[in-house]
């Protein structure tokens, strides 16, 4: 069986231990992930996916007496159903955080105001509650919204959606996150440089339940892996290091370098973001920098320097791991002799 989301083969040992096999649909659908006791783990959505469906409910609800539920295809191509409250171009959605605990934004109201525009067109403002950037970064410019560019499509995707569904020929939204600027303060925003607000996110659609709950199939992929494998840490270093290095099995293993490590048997390649990497190999990158992210430093004069420095104390630790780092458009940035 395999996860739709992560593209990972869940064990059949695993398989065999889920008391509940009824539940398992949930699973093969990347509602869901299965974990090594054989425990079922629902996924929550991310801010993305509960924006989408606030704003996509609002303009149907233009039309409807109430709106209760809405369909959402995921950045990953999955479609889900969400609950709303959808009522004449109002609606919200809850924000829900599956069996992730720690998700603080977990049972966050997103409002969505909705009104037909007579100059046609679709225009999405994003209102209270969503931060900025408080300076300029390598992708954003001082004063824009913190929206990633896979939530901001599936938001704009959702509110076309809903337009066609009842024939508009325009439509202003408007979303706010009444409690937005509280909430982020119990979030990484303040230390790199959002402001105001929590960020809108989401690169498949999904809060993963995470920690450990693939770590024991991710280490037994590692061992088993024939020639050698690639270790990275996010999605878009997964896509870079499948195209970089296309003989090697690419694993996805998140924040669990150093498990990951020790779990290589001869040569391995570290590749992706520079974000997770340089913070693993020096958690104390940025001290003295000016810099508030790794991927800020990475546009400054600082980087080749740094970089350099970090993967050469790093392969005096890890001798047999190779470092690639990239860019977000693929470009590596970093890389050990």
């Amino acid at each position: 069986m395999r996860d739709p989301v992560t593209d990972f083969e869940y064990p059949a040992a695993w398989v065999a231990a889920c008391r509940s096999p009824d539940i398992l649909d949930d699973v093969r659908r990347g509602l869901a992930v299965l974990t090594a006791s054989g425990a079922v783990l629902r996924r929550g959505f991310s801010t993305g996916t509960t924006a989408a469906a606030a704003c996509k409910a609002a303009v149907l609800s233009l039309a409807c007496e109430s709106v209760r539920e809405v369909d959402v295809t995921l950045p990953c191509g999955i479609t889900v159903r969400l609950p709303v409250d959808g009522y004449r171009g109002r609606a919200s959605c809850l924000k829900d955080a599956g069996d992730y605990d720690t998700d603080v934004t977990g049972g966050l109201e997103f409002v969505a105001m909705a009104a037909p525009s007579l100059s046609g067109g679709v225009q999405f403002v994003p209102g209270e509650g969503i931060g900025s950037f408080a300076r300029d970064t390598p992708r954003h410019r001082q004063g824009a919204p913190a929206i990633s560019a896979p939530a901001l499509a599936c938001i704009r995707r959702s509110i076309d959606e809903a337009v066609a569904e009842i024939d508009l020929s325009g439509v202003t939204v408007i979303l706010t996150i009444p409690r937005g600027a509280e909430v982020a303060q119990k979030t990484l925003n303040p230390r790199i440089g959002v402001q105001a607000g929590i960020s809108v996110l989401g690169t498949t659609g999904f809060v993963e339940p995470w920690d450990d709950h693939v770590v024991d199939g991710v280490i037994d992929r590692i061992t088993r892996a024939p020639g050698g494998v690639v270790l990275t840490t996010g999605r878009l270093g997964l896509r870079y290091s499948r195209l970089l290095f296309p003989d090697r099995e690419a694993i996805l293993v998140g924040n669990k370098l150093g498990e990951a490590f020790r779990a290589v048997e001869g040569d391995a390649i570290l590749c992706g973001l520079p974000g997770l990497i340089l913070k693993f190999m020096n958690p104390d990158v940025l001290v003295g920098t000016g810099c508030a992210t790794v991927e800020e430093l990475s546009a400054t004069p600082l980087w080749e320097e740094t970089a350099s420095r970090e993967i050469r104390a790093f392969r005096r630790c890890y001798p047999g791991i190779r470092v690639v780092i990239v860019d977000r458009s693929g470009r590596v940035i970093g890389e050990s002799s």
